[in-house]
C-alpha cells in the first residue's frame, strides 16, 4: 500500500489537535491529516472535564493564553458555524473563587497584582465578604479568597466538536485509526504508521495525543515527562441547593465544587497518590471516605445529598513543572509537541492551536510562548514558579 502524503499529520483529534487543524486550514492551503482512534471521544480528556476557563494563574503566559481564550470564545459560535449551523457552547461567566489560607495570602496577593496588571478582573474577598457571600460555609480557616467574576464554564464537548466540524469543512482529513509509530529517517520525521497497516508520510508530525503523548513520543525515540494521571469527579444532588455559590469554588486542599444547571454539583479532589496509568474506573468509596467529609465540613448544608454518578478522566501531567511543552523537539526535525497541559488543556486550546499552526508553518507567532519550549525538557530545567493546578 503506497503512502498517503500530507504536509502535516496531527496525532490526536481532541480539542488541541482540532484547534490546531482549524488554525492551519483557515490560514493556509495545506494537506492536513488528523488521526483520531476514537471519534466518539468516550475517554478523551476534554468531554470528561468540567469545561472551566480562568485567568487566575501565577505565570503571565498562562494568563495571556486564557485572555485570548476569552476573546476567541466570545465569537466561537459564529466563527465555527458550518452551513449556517452554529455550535452552542453554553458559555457562562459566573465566577471562580479560590479560597486562601493565611500562609498563602502574600503569594495570592502578588499573583492577583500580576493578573490585574495584565488587565484581568480579579477581586480580593476578605473574610467579611466571604461571610456575606458564603455565610453558611465554614470560612474560619481562610484569610480571604481571590475571585474572578469573568471566569466560568462551558460545554467542553460542544467546543471540541465545533473545532472538529469547522476544520473538516475547511478540508482537514480526519482519519479513524491509531498511530502505532512516528516514523523517522536521517534525524527527521517521515510520517506515521497506523494500526490498520497504512503509512502516512509528512515532513511535520504534531503530537497532540493528550494523556497518551508520552507513549506516542517513545515510538519516535523521544522521551518526555508526560504521564496519564487519573482524576475522579462526582456528581451530587444536594438537598439544599447552592445558588449563591460561585460557578467554581476551590479550597487550598485541592477540593473543588462546581455548580451546574439545575442545582447539581460536580465535586473533585486532587490527591498526591492519584494513580498513573490508563484507568477509567471511579471509586465510590473515595467520595464517601475522603471527599464528602471534607465537603460537609466546609459547607454543612452539604451533609445531606445524593451521589448521582461519578467518572474518571486523565490529566496529561507534565512531571517536570506542570506546564505545557510546546514546539519542535530539538533532536528530531519536524516532530512538534503540544503536550503536558496538566489539566489546563481545554482552556488553552484556542491560543495553543494558533501558536502551533504558526510554528509549523514558519510564521511569526502572535504570542510569546517561548517559556514553554522543548529545550527545557532536555535541560531538565523546570519553569521557575509554583503553578496553581
Amino acid at each position: 500500500m503506497s503512502d498517503a502524503r500530507y504536509d502535516i499529520i496531527i496525532v490526536g483529534g481532541g480539542v488541541m489537535g482540532s484547534s490546531t487543524a482549524y488554525h492551519l486550514m483557515v490560514t493556509d492551503s495545506l494537506r492536513v491529516a488528523v488521526v483520531e482512534r476514537d471519534p466518539t471521544y468516550a475517554r478523551a480528556s476534554t468531554p470528561l472535564s468540567i469545561g472551566n476557563v480562568r485567568t487566575q494563574f501565577n505565570l503571565k503566559e498562562n494568563v495571556r493564553i486564557s485572555q485570548y481564550a476569552y476573546e476567541f470564545l466570545e465569537h466561537f459560535e459564529e466563527t465555527m458555524a458550518v452551513d449556517d449551523i452554529k455550535p452552542h457552547i453554553a458559555w457562562h461567566r459566573e465566577g471562580n473563587l479560590f479560597l486562601v489560607a493565611p500562609e498563602q495570602q502574600a503569594r495570592a496577593r502578588q499573583e492577583m497584582a500580576m493578573q490585574r496588571e495584565l488587565g484581568c478582573h480579579v477581586e480580593w474577598w476578605p473574610q467579611e465578604t466571604l461571610a456575606q457571600r458564603l455565610g453558611h460555609c465554614n470560612i474560619a480557616p481562610y484569610t480571604g479568597a481571590t475571585y474572578g467574576p469573568d471566569e466560568g464554564t462551558m460545554d467542553p464537548y460542544a467546543v471540541l466538536m465545533g473545532f472538529r466540524r469547522k476544520a473538516k469543512s475547511l478540508g482537514a482529513d480526519y482519519l479513524t485509526d491509531e498511530v502505532t509509530a512516528v516514523t523517522t529517517r536521517d534525524g527527521a520525521v517521515s510520517g506515521v504508521r497506523l494500526a490498520t497497516g497504512q503509512s502516512l508520510s509528512a515532513k511535520i508530525v504534531l503530537n497532540c495525543a493528550g494523556a497518551w503523548a508520552g507513549e506516542i513520543a517513545k515510538t519516535a525515540g523521544v522521551h518526555i515527562p508526560v504521564v496519564p494521571v487519573k482524576r475522579q469527579v462526582f456528581a451530587v444532588d444536594p438537598k439544599i441547593k447552592q445558588e449563591r455559590m460561585p460557578r467554581l469554588t476551590v479550597l487550598p486542599s485541592g477540593l473543588y465544587i462546581a455548580r451546574e444547571a439545575g442545582g447539581t454539583l460536580f465535586v473533585s479532589k486532587t490527591l498526591a497518590e492519584d494513580p498513573i496509568g490508563f484507568d477509567f474506573t471511579w471509586d465510590e468509596a473515595r467520595f464517601m471516605e475522603i471527599v464528602w467529609p471534607e465537603l460537609a465540613e466546609f459547607n454543612p448544608q452539604l451533609e445531606t445529598l445524593k451521589l448521582i454518578r461519578g467518572w474518571a478522566g486523565l490529566y496529561a501531567v507534565n512531571t517536570l513543572d506542570a506546564n505545557a511543552i510546546l514546539g519542535e523537539w530539538p533532536e528530531l526535525k519536524g516532530f512538534f509537541l503540544a503536550n503536558g497541559f496538566s489539566g489546563h488543556g481545554f482552556q488553552q486550546a484556542a491560543a495553543v492551536g494558533r501558536h502551533m499552526a504558526e510554528l509549523m508553518t514558519g510564521k511569526e507567532t502572535s504570542m510569546d510562548l517561548t517559556v514553554f519550549g522543548t529545550q527545557r525538557v532536555l535541560d531538565n530545567q523546570p519553569i521557575a514558579t509554583n503553578v496553581i493546578v
